[in-house]
This record gives structure tokens, C-alpha cells and sequence, in this order.
């Protein structure tokens, strides 16, 4: 927690803060002696345990994704307020974890909009790496129904699996547009030149047309 306190930077914070997130700490420092700690589960608790945000993300690096059983995640979803743990703990733990498809049943439908935007995560996530027994259709009736009124995480996060299903599936691609130039979800969003626009139809054309680039 020293260490942790040392590597503080106050403009680093005063950025993070636009965002949603109470840590100061660079990143590339904080990865730097997650390296020279290595794996140690034990510590990884303790340091989640302080509910300090750079504590939690040092934590995340240095915990074995696969020792924790499915309910420690669940009650660690619900505890990871800030975006940056939040979004960490779903892509570096969760997804590693063999309880991920359970939990992502179970959060997609939590009345709670940052847990069920983990379960959003993580069906965006099996639409592009494993499909099989999805309904694609179903979950584009679901976004086209709730994605223009979502709070601001769980309708970046259906929006997320919009685009992955049009990217990926193009049997759905003509109508993932469609839903997302209907909704107009993200169009204003924005982007940083040389960055591709969240908004589903820009996403989806652009990522589609550097795959027939490639092949």
C-alpha cells in the first residue's frame, strides 16, 4: 500500500476523475510491479479487501483467475464501483474464470445496470469466440428494446454486443445497423482522429472492411 501511495500522481487522478475512477496511479508503474510481485492469490485478497481502487487493480493483476469460486466473483462485481476495476475484473478475471458462462446468465439479468452490463460483457464476448447456442436474434430484439434508455454502462456495453454482432455474424449484420441507426446510440460520441467511432454502424462497416482488407 506504500508502494501504492508512492506511484500516486495528482494529474493522473484529476483524469481519472472525469471518468468515474478515484485512483492516481500510472498504469504502466502499476503493471511494472504487478511483474516483480508475479502471482500471489493471497496477497491479491488482502489487497482487494482494502476496497482501494489501485489496491483492486494490482489485486486483479496478481490473482489466479481460475481459484475463485463463483460467488467471490459475484460479490466482487457488486463491490467494483469504479470503471476501470469494474471493466478489469471482467475481462482479466471473470472471463478466465470456468463460472463465466453461469455468472453472465445470472448478471445479464441483475435489476442492477453495472452488473448486468458485466453480463452484457461477457455474451459480447461468446459472440465473437463461441456463438454456438446464442440467440443472436433474441439479443438483438433485447438491445433494440432497451439499449436507447440504458443507463450509461450497461447501453455502452449492449452496444458493444451490437457491434460484435454485426462484425461477426453476417447473416445479422444488415439488421444490427438498422437497430443502430434507429437508435442513434453513440453517434455523437467523441472520437480521437485516427480512432473508430463507437457508433454501431461506423464500427460495424469499418471492422468489416479491414477483415476483407486482410483476406
Amino acid at each position: 500500500m506504500a508502494e501504492l501511495a508512492e506511484l500516486e500522481d495528482p494529474k493522473i487522478r484529476e483524469v481519472n476523475e472525469k471518468h468515474g475512477d478515484d485512483h492516481g496511479v500510472n498504469l504502466g508503474k502499476l503493471r511494472a510491479l504487478a511483474k516483480r510481485l508475479k502471482t500471489q492469490q493471497g496477497l491479491a485478497c488482502g489487497l482487494w479487501e482494502t476496497g482501494d481502487s489501485a489496491a483492486r487493480l494490482l489485486a486483479i493483476l496478481i490473482c489466479r483467475p481460475k481459484a475463485f469460486e463463483g460467488d467471490e466473483l459475484d460479490a466482487m462485481v457488486r463491490q467494483a464501483r469504479t470503471p476501470k476495476v469494474h471493466d478489469w475484473l471482467v475481462n482479466y478475471v471473470v472471463k478466465k474464470n470456468p463460472h463465466a458462462e453461469e455468472l453472465r446468465l445470472t448478471w445479464s439479468a441483475d435489476a442492477d445496470p453495472v452488473v448486468a452490463s458485466a453480463g452484457w460483457a461477457l455474451t459480447t464476448e461468446r459472440v465473437a469466440k463461441k456463438p454456438e447456442g446464442l440467440d443472436l436474434a433474441g439479443l438483438l430484439n433485447v438491445i433494440e428494446a432497451e439499449m436507447k434508455d440504458a443507463p450509461d454502462r450497461l447501453q455502452w456495453a449492449m452496444n458493444h454486443c451490437l457491434a460484435q454482432i454485426g462484425i461477426e455474424h453476417a447473416e445479422h449484420r444488415t439488421r444490427a445497423i438498422d437497430i443502430g441507426e434507429r437508435l442513434q446510440v453513440l453517434k455523437d460520441y467523441p472520437t480521437s482522429p485516427g480512432c473508430t467511432s463507437p457508433f454501431a454502424p461506423i464500427w460495424i462497416t469499418e471492422m468489416v472492411r479491414r477483415q476483407h482488407a486482410e483476406t
